[in-house]
C-alpha cells in the first residue's frame, strides 16, 4: 500500500495491533508458565530442572510477592494442593484467596502500611524456618514497593515514599532505581533469603527486568546482588538525588553509612536455586507468533531497552520505515521498558507518552503503534498505554485536544481515552514489562 490508508483500513489496524497484543497477554499468562515449567506428582514437584520431594521437609513454606503475588500462588495451589502454605504480598487483593495462605496488600508504585506489614510477618516466619525446611520465594515484579522495610528505623514510612518518588521520577533506568532501593531496604538485595538461611530455597521468577539481571526483579530480595555501596553513591550523585531526598534518607548517604547486601560467595545462598517461569521473552515471543498468524512479517528489536522515550520512538519508527521498504505487511516488536523523566503532572505513563511522541512523527503514514505494560497498568492513569496511528494527530484535535500540549504536560491518557485508543484492561496479575508493537502496511 503506497498512499495513505483509508479511515477503515487505519480502524482495523488498531484492532490488529490491540488483538496481537492481547493474545500476547494470554499465551504468556502465569497459569500456562506454570503448567510448562512447575509439575508436581504425588508430592514430587518439578520447578524447570529441580525435584523436591515435598513430604521430605518438615515445612513448605511460600513466600509470594509482586504484581503476580496471587496468581503465582493460585497456580502453584492447583499443583501442590495444601501442601505449602505461607504470606502474599500483592498490590490489588483477588476476590477469592488461596486457603492457608495470609494476604497483605502492599503499594504500588509506593510502599504503604501494609508494605510494611508484610516485611515484618515475612521476615518473623522466615527466621522460624529450620535447616529442614523448604522456602519457595515466588517473586513478580512491583515487589519493590508491594513488601519492604527500610534497613534503618529513623527512616518512616512518608521517608520511604518519599525517597521511592525522587528514583522514580529521575529518570534512571530501573536496574539503577533498584540498586539503591536494595541498599536501604531490610528484605531486598538478597536479605530475605539471609533470614531464611539455613532452609532450603527455591525462587520462582515471573520477571519484569532484563534476562541479564534477574537480581533487579523485586530488587533481588533472595539472591546475591550484583550492586555495590560504591553504586548508590555514583547513581546518587548522576542523578542529584541528594537534594530531592528526604533528611533521613539523605543523612545516611551524607554520613556514608549504608550497609552492603549480600554477595554471591555467602554462605546464606550455599542452598538456594532461582529460576524463571516467564520473562519479557515470554510476552515477545507471544507477541510474534499471533502476529505472524495475523499476516505479518514479524521482526523482534529490543536495542531501545531502558532508552529515554523519544529517542525510543525515533529509532523504532525509523527501523519500522526501513523494514517496510523490503516487507509488507510488516510488525516490529519491541520489548522492555522505555524511561520518562516527569517534569509536570498529569495522567498518562511510560507507554502513553511514548505512543503519544511517536503519533506527531507518523501524521497521514500507514503506521500503527502500540505500547502497554504487561501489567495492565500504565503510570497513574486507568490504562495499560495506548494505540496511536497515522491519524491519531488529527482526530485528537477534532476532539479539542492539542497533541503537543498533552505531551508537554505528561498528560497523555485523557487524550487516548476520548479516542478510544486507550488500553484498558486493568491489573492483569502479570508483570513482563511492557510491549511495543509496530505495524506497517
Amino acid at each position: 500500500m503506497t498512499g495513505p490508508a483509508g479511515e477503515s483500513q487505519f480502524r482495523a489496524m488498531r484492532d490488529a495491533a490491540r488483538s496481537i497484543f492481547l493474545e500476547a497477554l494470554s499465551q504468556a499468562s502465569i497459569a500456562k508458565g506454570f503448567d510448562r515449567h512447575v509439575q508436581c506428582e504425588r508430592g514430587i514437584l518439578r520447578v524447570r530442572e529441580d525435584l523436591y520431594d515435598l513430604n521430605s521437609y518438615s515445612q513448605v513454606l511460600v513466600i509470594s510477592l509482586g504484581k503476580a503475588g496471587h496468581t503465582m500462588v493460585e497456580a502453584l495451589a492447583a499443583q501442590v494442593g495444601s501442601l505449602a502454605q505461607g504470606i502474599v504480598a500483592t498490590p490489588v487483593l483477588p476476590d477469592a484467596q488461596v486457603h492457608g495462605f495470609r494476604y497483605f496488600q502492599g503499594g504500588h508504585p509506593t510502599p504503604n502500611a501494609e508494605s510494611i506489614q508484610a516485611a515484618g510477618a515475612m521476615l518473623r516466619a522466615l527466621e522460624a524456618q529450620p535447616a529442614s525446611a523448604l522456602v519457595m520465594f515466588m517473586l513478580s515484579g512491583g515487589g519493590s514497593s508491594i513488601v519492604e522495610q527500610p534497613i534503618d528505623d529513623e527512616i518512616s514510612l512518608d521517608d520511604l515514599v518519599a525517597t521511592y518518588r525522587a528514583l522514580v521520577h529521575s529518570g534512571a533506568p530501573i536496574a539503577e532505581i533498584n540498586a539503591v532501593r536494595k541498599h536501604l531496604s531490610a528484605v531486598k538485595g538478597g536479605r530475605l533469603a539471609q533470614a531464611a538461611f539455613p532452609a532450603q530455597q527455591v525462587s520462582l521468577l515471573v520477571s519484569d527486568v532484563a534476562d541479564n539481571t534477574p537480581d533487579a526483579l523485586a530488587s533481588g530480595p533472595t539472591m546475591p546482588d550484583s550492586t555495590s555501596v560504591e553504586d548508590c553513591y555514583r547513581i546518587a550523585e548522576k542523578y542529584e538525588l541528594l537534594k530531592q531526598f528526604p533528611a533521613a534518607t539523605r543523612e545516611l548517604f551524607e554520613r556514608h553509612a549504608i550497609e552492603d547486601t549480600p554477595k554471591s560467595d555467602d554462605p546464606v545462598f550455599h542452598k538456594s536455586r532461582w529460576w524463571t517461569i516467564l520473562s519479557n521473552q515470554s510476552a515477545i515471543e507471544a507477541a510474534s507468533a499471533a502476529a505472524e498468524r495475523a499476516g505479518f512479517m514479524v521482526h523482534v528489536d529490543n536495542s531501545c531497552d531502558d532508552w529515554d522515550y523519544a529517542k525510543a520512538a525515533d529509532f523504532l519508527l525509523n527501523r519500522v520505515r526501513e523494514l517496510r521498504k523490503q516487507f509488507l505487511p510488516v510488525c516490529l516488536i519491541s520489548g522492555g521498558e522505555v524511561t520518562v523523566k516527569v517534569t509536570n503532572g498529569g495522567v498518562g505513563g511510560r507507554n502513553q507518552q511514548f505512543a503519544l511522541a511517536c503519533a506527531e512523527k507518523i501524521v497521514g503514514e500507514n503506521i500503527t503503534v502500540l505500547s502497554a505494560g504487561t501489567d495492565g497498568v500504565d503510570g497513574n492513569s486507568l490504562a495499560a498505554g495506548a494505540i496511536a496511528d497515522g491519524t491519531t494527530v488529527g482526530r485528537a484535535r477534532k476532539t479539542g485536544f492539542e497533541p503537543r500540549t498533552a505531551l508537554d504536560k505528561f498528560n497523555a491518557y485523557p487524550l487516548f481515552s476520548a479516542l478510544g485508543d486507550a488500553i484498558e484492561i486493568g491489573p492483569t496479575g502479570n508483570n513482563l514489562r511492557d510491549l511495543r508493537i509496530l505495524l506497517a502496511y
